[in-house]
């Protein structure tokens, strides 16, 4: 399984109201790095769980095998609550408000980081699921064919497969006609106490491929929304252009007024200037006419 990349640009949150005043996507970045993690502990504990389904399958120490299945079923009902936590986290990260469009983006390449590290390690989930139910069958069938060497493949299958308890009834014949009664007996009392084993195995694997389709239709939203989101950013870039564009033009418009306002005073000062020229001559030659009558 290919390694995807770890969601880890994000910005280092810090506690207390000043940050979230200067940085509005600090709680958003807070709860992305809780949930990475979460996710390393998700992958822990699936770790651990293929390590319990070896254990119990190498080991022949019935009390050995009591406790690994005890720790088992333990760590099995913690991985599945904190699969279903995270899973819904991931999805209410969509919820955050985004006060920049560019905010918008990064919420955005933030949740598909964290969805695809989610998936795979469902995917490892699954895998080591599958792994198991096919050793324990083979196991199985080394068992049975203890008790009957002779057994028919559709045998086989019935045990192996048990369905609707028609292994057990089979098994329990060529137990009854076997001549390694003893060893024969070992074997059918481990197919019975492994049974309820995969009983679990099967009941894990449909609760992921459940997960997975809740997580399908979860993307199937996300996109819709991105799309939503993506158009909104646009629409929002193009009319800040063009709000933008229209303060230029505003301020060419007041530059031209401005510049046509003090060529107008300068023509009305020059007019006036030339107004009172002529009158002071006019005035002047009316003065020294009457003087000279």
């Amino acid at each position: 399984m290919t390694g995807l990349q770890t969601p880890s640009a994000v910005s280092p949150a810090t506690n207390g109201n000043r940050n979230e005043e200067t940085d509005p996507m600090s709680r958003f970045y807070a709860e992305v790095s809780s949930i990475q993690d979460g996710l390393s502990e998700f992958g822990s504990n699936v770790s651990r769980i293929g390590e319990l389904h070896s254990r119990s399958l190498n080991s022949t120490d019935d009390i050995a095998n009591r406790r690994t299945s005890a720790e088992l079923e333990e760590l099995v009902g913690k991985t599945r609550s904190l699969s279903n936590d995270l899973k819904d986290r991931i999805q209410s990260l969509t919820q955050y408000p985004v006060p920049r469009p560019q905010d918008a983006r990064i919420r955005n390449n933030q949740i598909g980081l964290l969805r695809s590290k989610f998936v795979e390690i469902l995917q490892n989930y699954q895998q080591v699921e599958r792994d198991y139910r096919a050793r324990y069958k083979q196991r199985v069938e080394r068992q049975f064919k203890i008790v009957k060497p002779d057994a028919t493949p559709a045998e086989v299958d019935a045990v192996v497969n048990n369905t609707e308890g028609g292994g057990d009834q089979i098994f329990a014949q060529a137990l009854s006609n076997s001549t390694r009664y003893g060893e024969s007996r070992a074997a059918y009392r481990e197919v019975q106490d492994r049974h309820q084993d995969i009983l679990k195995i099967e009941r894990t694997l449909e609760e992921l491929a459940q997960m997975f389709n809740d997580m399908s239709v979860l993307v199937q939203q996300q996109d819709e929304s991105i799309n939503a989101i993506d158009t909104t950013a646009a629409e929002v870039e193009e009319n800040t252009k063009k709000g933008l564009e229209q303060t230029e033009k505003a301020v060419v418009h007041a530059r031209r007024a401005r510049r046509m306002r003090w060529i107008c005073a300068i023509i009305v000062f020059i007019c006036l200037a030339v107004v009172g020229i002529v009158v002071g001559v006019v005035v002047s030659n009316n003065v020294k006419n009457s003087h000279n009558s």
